[in-house]
């Protein structure tokens, strides 16, 4: 299903917003979306809210044999996932052009910045290390998805854990969690990329544009930065031209926004791991707001149980006494029984409905047989009038005369007949009533 285009209506209205210092959200030019954190019942799996925009963060690891060419690293790999429940103009199972763009992105935010020791997951040279493999999965689309994706990313590896491993000889031990306590991830810097888009050639710059707001940019440009202000990767898309001084305020402002978000990120951090510590509740359950139709969630109320045995008590004698129990089973025929008095069997009793019906069926039967008799009577006299006068066929004098007599008819002939008839219209009459009773 393809996304539905903008009409010029709106693009002129989200343009001449955009002139006059607007939009449509409220914020000011240079401000970002709020960022929500929320951690999974589980070790490195997380949701980033960023406005609407929603990413799933899920990180798993396994042993696997090192690349060739470095023997002694262990492999870092992203996956980011489109699918229409974020939006339906994502088909499902086909690379788009912003799929691949966005995965590229993320790859060399997190993989060609360094920003995990990869020589740490290494277990034994040239024959184990760890595959550390990110998934993230876009729940809701509002714009923006890089930046959301590349917190998930971060903060998904950051809350990660991996199995404890001991080596002796070549036999590698893998330790459940409850042997030996996970182990974090060695991670030396937190890359986070922040969105700018252009409009009318670089004459009006907002920072992470909307999803409408993307619809109608002229040009976007990435900068993924860390809290030490070093640049990780920058990436410019939609052919326009930039200017050093631009590019140099762009970089200005990410490096406030990364170092606001870098803070955000390590209080959530600290904040589950006191709860995790100290036992108390957490996931995505205890991550949602009370008072709300989705969350399925209320405070505990306290019960008072003093003085119940009383209060039970005072109910009882208060309470109407129970009905008689008919305790003796009534054995109406052998292989029955009835305890209590039960309702008046009406097995094969007929209802209202059948009474009338069958009342009617019973009315014509006895007009048709009226009929049937009449026609006899009618039939019977004929003959007799027939018997004493010859019938005559012909249509000159000269011809020959014939004389025709009747045959006369049995007198079984008839009754049997009629017999036929009443046993035609009751078969008739109890298939009915068997229709009735299993549509019942």
């Amino acid at each position: 299903m393809k996304e539905t285009p903008l009409s010029n209506c709106e693009r002129r209205f989200l343009l001449r917003a955009i002139q006059e210092r607007k939009r449509l959200d409220g914020r000011q030019c240079y401000d970002y979306r709020n960022v929500r954190i929320s951690f999974g019942p589980e070790h490195g799996c997380c949701v980033v809210e960023l406005g609407k925009t929603r990413v799933l963060g899920q990180v798993s690891c396994e042993l696997v044999p090192p690349k060739p060419n470095r023997a002694t690293e262990g492999i870092l790999f992203c996956n980011l996932e489109l699918s229409p429940m974020a939006a339906p103009g994502f088909e499902p199972g086909r690379q788009s052009e912003l799929l691949v763009k966005v995965n590229r992105l993320i790859e060399r935010c997190l993989r060609n910045s360094k920003c995990i020791d990869t020589e740490s997951l290494c277990v034994v040279a040239g024959e184990k290390v760890w595959q550390i493999r990110v998934d993230l999965h876009l729940l809701n689309h509002d714009g923006n998805i890089t930046d959301a994706a590349s917190i998930a990313g971060i903060v998904a590896l950051c809350h990660f854990r991996r199995p404890d491993v001991s080596v002796q000889g070549k036999e590698v031990t893998v330790y459940s969690p409850e042997e030996r306590d996970p182990v974090p991830l060695s991670i030396h810097h937190m890359p986070i990329c922040v969105s700018f888009a252009f409009y009318q050639q670089g004459t009006y710059l907002l920072v992470d544009p909307n999803e409408r707001e993307e619809r109608v940019m002229d040009g976007l440009l990435v900068i993924a930065m860390n809290k030490h202000c070093e640049i990780c990767t920058i990436q410019s898309s939609g052919g326009i031209m930039l200017l050093k001084d631009q590019v140099l305020r762009c970089s200005k402002i990410t490096a406030v926004k990364v170092a606001e978000i870098t803070e955000l990120i390590q209080k959530a951090l600290e904040n589950d791991q006191k709860v995790r510590k100290e036992g108390g509740k957490f996931g995505f359950a205890e991550s949602i707001p009370n008072q709300k139709i989705t969350a399925f969630k209320m405070d505990s109320a306290a019960v008072d149980t003093n003085n119940v045995e009383e209060q039970a008590e005072e109910i009882i004698t208060k309470a109407d006494p129970p009905s008689e129990v008919f305790a003796k089973p009534i054995l109406h025929t052998p292989g029955t029984a009835q305890i209590g008095e039960g309702i008046e069997n009406a097995w094969g009793d007929l209802e209202e409905s059948e009474r009338e019906e069958a009342a009617e069926e019973e009315g014509e039967s006895s007009a048709t047989a009226f009929e049937c008799q009449r026609t006899e009577t009618e039939d019977t006299s004929m003959m007799s009038e027939a018997k004493d006068e010859p019938i005559v066929l012909s249509d000159s004098e000269e011809e020959e005369v014939v004389i025709l007599e009747p045959e006369e008819v049995p007198k079984k002939a008839r009754p049997q007949t009629n017999l036929k008839q009443e046993s035609t219209s009751k078969k008739a009459f109890n298939k009915k009533r068997r229709k009735k009773r299993a549509s019942r």
